[in-house]
């Protein structure tokens, strides 16, 4: 019996699981699921109430119990405290690929790095020229994020149409993004400031960084004061996720290696899902089509499916053509043009900054659904372009 489930079951899963392109099919099959239980007539509601319950009955951020302040809905423990452990996924790849990978030299990251800073820059322009005076600015930053699983499973789907060294200039140019997002978020999607905890969770980095230093063992300890150095972002004022990337850079560089596997597939394959479960269960009923005909949708959607190219491509043209890079092996530009349209798949972090810039749920949604629309266009045209352009 054992082995038969393991035979039928625990083995295929497996399988599933360590595929490339599993990670972008799980996403979007939890999209799709969230979708359609949140449009069910009488259960989308109950849906809808179920992320977004108060543990207090108020409706506040912070639930306080015992002297603590805690995030006080499914939905914020989802986004400050889960997706801190995303950040901390995203902040020990960071620290990799600068000790020892493709960050590792200015030769080796100047190309990435560039077409990042271009990938991020002309987005953040085409939004706020269609938003400029207008209540929806705050989400000037949803369309500079690229989900670089997505990108790198739909990349996989097209086989050696996509050499390796193109993967790897992805990888590098989606993880330098993920830093740009952290840095715009830790700068402007936090709260009022609260100095004190700012100085609590300057101690707590203090103390790791010692421990660091003193090649202390990685242990109980340190998550410890990481769960601290946690809590006391969540009440500072500036974004709880933060913590996660600065734990990260904690992780002597010997074992980021090993902790990588470890947070992967619980990241990837629970948070991520969850996460996608919540934040898209959004109903179409109070939304008509001329909702989506706006600056706001516009901005998203031109963001990621004109400016992330534009940017990333354009930048990494300049910067070739004036000879202080060249392009990776194998790799001409009808394959970076392709590579920039699929870093156009914004999703988790383009829909983790829309519940960040609005306070309204119905423009929040809008956001997202546009996060979505943006994301179906970029898969297509990047797949497509990819597929069939010699």
């Amino acid at each position: 019996m054992i082995q038969f489930f393991k035979t039928k079951f625990v083995d295929p899963l497996l399988e599933f699981i360590h595929d490339s392109r599993a990670i972008g099919i799980t996403l979007l099959v939890c999209t799709g699921l969230s979708l359609l239980i949140s449009n069910i007539p009488g259960i989308g509601l109950a849906y809808h109430h179920f992320w977004n319950f108060h543990f207090n009955g108020i409706e506040e951020e912070h639930f306080h119990i015992t002297g603590l302040s805690l995030p006080n809905a499914p939905i914020l423990v989802i986004n400050d405290f889960l997706m801190a452990f995303f950040f901390f996924l995203a902040g020990m790849e960071i620290k990799r690929e600068m000790a020892e990978g493709e960050l590792s030299s200015i030769q080796k990251s100047l190309l990435p790095l560039i077409a990042a800073i271009g990938g991020i820059i002309i987005p953040a322009v085409l939004f706020t020229q269609f938003n400029k005076q207008t209540e929806f600015i705050p989400g000037w930053a949803i369309p500079t994020a690229t989900d670089i699983a997505f990108t790198l499973g739909i990349a996989s789907l097209l086989g050696n149409r996509v050499p390796a060294t193109l993967k790897i200039f992805i990888t590098a140019l989606a993880i330098i993004d993920d830093l740009g997002a952290i840095i715009v978020i830790a700068l402007f999607y936090g709260g009022k400031i609260q100095i004190g905890y700012v100085l609590l969770c300057a101690f707590f980095i203090l103390l790791l960084y010692l421990l660091n230093r003193n090649k202390a063992k990685f242990g109980v300890f340190h998550w410890i004061l990481g769960f601290l150095l946690w809590y006391c972002m969540f009440n500072s004022g500036l974004h709880a996720t933060i913590a996660g990337v600065i734990f990260a850079m904690m992780i002597p560089v010997k074992q980021l290696r090993n902790m990588e596997l470890k947070f992967h597939t619980p990241v990837y394959f629970l948070i991520l899902p969850v996460f996608a479960l919540a934040n898209t269960a959004i109903s179409f009923s109070g939304i008509k089509i001329s909702d989506l005909n706006s600056s706001l949708s516009w901005g998203i959607i031109a963001g990621l499916c004109i400016g992330k190219p534009l940017g990333i491509v354009g930048a990494s043209y300049l910067l070739v053509k004036r000879g202080f890079a060249v392009l990776p092996t194998g790799v001409d530009w009808n394959k970076m043009i392709g590579a920039g349209l699929l870093a156009g798949i914004g999703f988790t972090m383009s829909i983790f900054i829309s519940s960040l810039a609005f306070n309204s749920i119905y423009v929040e949604d809008i956001a997202k659904i546009s996060v979505l629309i943006a994301s179906a266009i970029a898969i297509m045209s990047g797949y497509l372009w990819l597929r069939y352009k010699k």
